[in-house]
């Protein structure tokens, strides 16, 4: 496993990070057992930073990762979590709200500080409240040695720039922006550099549409970047390779993207991605499917409040 330097937080990331969010069955029930051997698995395999969020099963991955982790020496992981987001339309960027999620990740997670905490999905919030109190609370956590670093997560790219250019982050979590399909992440690596901010990519299947499992019923793509997306999982299945496994080499193999999230709870897949990230990646195979995929190239979907709707297929 490859490490890298996270913004200037002194933190050194495995290129490959765990997302937790599999362990609260968001995509399938799951075997609590299996569950906590696929942590352990990946982070006896080098996978050293952990992302979990209340909001994944309604709690019950930070939960089942507590349960796994309290078996671990704490200076084994880098741990992750989120405040702000509690289910589907539930929303609270409140100061006392984010003092209070995070009193609860903590008793979840059977520790008294988590690594990093981030501000979930900040684009459904109202913007005054993140940065008037949120960002605040975040603050106020450092000081109190709760956290050790902080930031936000969401989708539209535009949010981080806003954010970034008002105030300072240590850190922010990017989904579907760095994939075979969308690379627009990389026109914000300038600004993150300046800033000094580290950067974890999430999602590098883009919520399942590079993966031979079907598209669940709730992605919110556009027809048309399904269809493309389904030629190019096809086009690679009809020359004997995994889409999947080249969509997490291409993530990982660029140096400037600290880290990579891939989210399971299946023993056997996290020993098959980390497995993949060390193995040379098939440069013909990703330039026919870079060409396929083409037409959408950075097209993206709508998350949040309406200004953040940049790049999108309506």
């Amino acid at each position: 496993m490859k490490y890298r330097k996270l913004g200037n937080t002194g933190l050194e990331v495995s290129t490959l990070s765990f997302g937790a969010s599999s362990l609260g069955s968001v995509f399938r029930d799951i075997d609590e057992t299996e569950g906590i051997k696929t942590v352990h698995t990946a982070i006896d395999l080098g996978i050293n930073l952990i992302d979990v969020s209340p909001y994944y099963g309604l709690t019950k991955a930070e939960t089942l990762l507590g349960k796994a982790i309290r078996e671990i020496p704490r200076d084994k992981f880098v741990l992750s979590t989120k405040a702000g987001r509690y289910g589907e339309n539930a929303f609270d960027f409140s100061k006392q709200r984010i003092f209070d999620s995070i009193e609860e990740s903590l008793i979840r997670l059977h520790t008294d500080y988590v690594d990093i905490l981030l501000l979930h999905d900040i684009e459904f919030g109202s913007y005054n409240q993140i940065m008037e109190e949120g960002i605040p609370a975040l603050q106020q956590l450092k000081k109190e040695g709760k956290i050790r670093f902080f930031g936000v997560s969401g989708l539209p790219l535009s949010i981080f720039e806003r954010v970034l250019n008002q105030t300072e982050l240590d850190v922010i979590l990017s989904y579907c922006h760095y994939s075979l399909n969308n690379t627009s992440l990389l026109s914000l690596i300038p600004l993150l550099e300046m800033k000094k901010t580290g950067l974890i990519n999430a999602s590098p299947l883009s919520m399942g549409l590079l993966s031979s499992r079907s598209v669940p019923d709730w992605h919110p793509a556009h027809q048309e970047i399904r269809i493309i997306c389904k030629q190019a999982v096809d086009f690679c299945a009809w020359n004997g390779a995994d889409i999947s496994k080249l969509a997490i080499q291409y993530a990982v193999l660029n140096e400037q993207i600290p880290t990579t999230l891939v989210s399971t709870a299946s023993v056997e897949n996290i020993k098959k991605n980390i497995t993949w990230t060390e193995e040379p990646i098939d440069h013909d195979l990703l330039k026919e499917v870079l060409e396929i995929l083409r037409p959408i190239h950075n097209k993206t979907w709508s998350s949040g409040d309406s200004e953040y709707a940049n790049n999108t297929i309506k």
